[in-house]
C-alpha cells in the first residue's frame, strides 16, 4: 500500500523553520533550516508510522511512504 503525506514548512518570526506532517497529529518539529526541519519531520513521521505498524494499526502488507512538501498557507 502506498501512503503519501503532505509536509508543510514555514519560517517562524525568530528564524526557526517549522515542519509539520499534516495528516499525522503531533508530528511537527523545528529546524535551523528548511532542509533540517524537513529531514527531522520525516524521521519523526517514520518513527510514528513504524510504531503504528508494530502495534497492528497500519494497513496489511508492504507499505511505501512518500512525502510531498508545500509551503504553509
Amino acid at each position: 500500500m502506498a501512503l503519501s503525506y503532505r509536509v508543510e514548512i514555514e519560517q517562524e518570526e525568530d528564524g526557526r523553520w517549522l515542519a509539520e506532517v499534516v495528516d499525522l497529529p503531533g508530528v511537527m518539529v523545528y529546524g535551523k533550516t528548511a532542509d533540517d526541519a524537513l529531514a527531522r519531520v520525516q524521521a519523526l513521521a517514520l518513527r510514528v508510522l513504524a510504531d503504528r505498524l508494530e502495534h497492528g494499526e497500519g494497513p496489511p502488507g508492504p507499505v511505501s511512504v512518500t512525502f510531498e512538501t508545500s509551503a504553509a498557507a
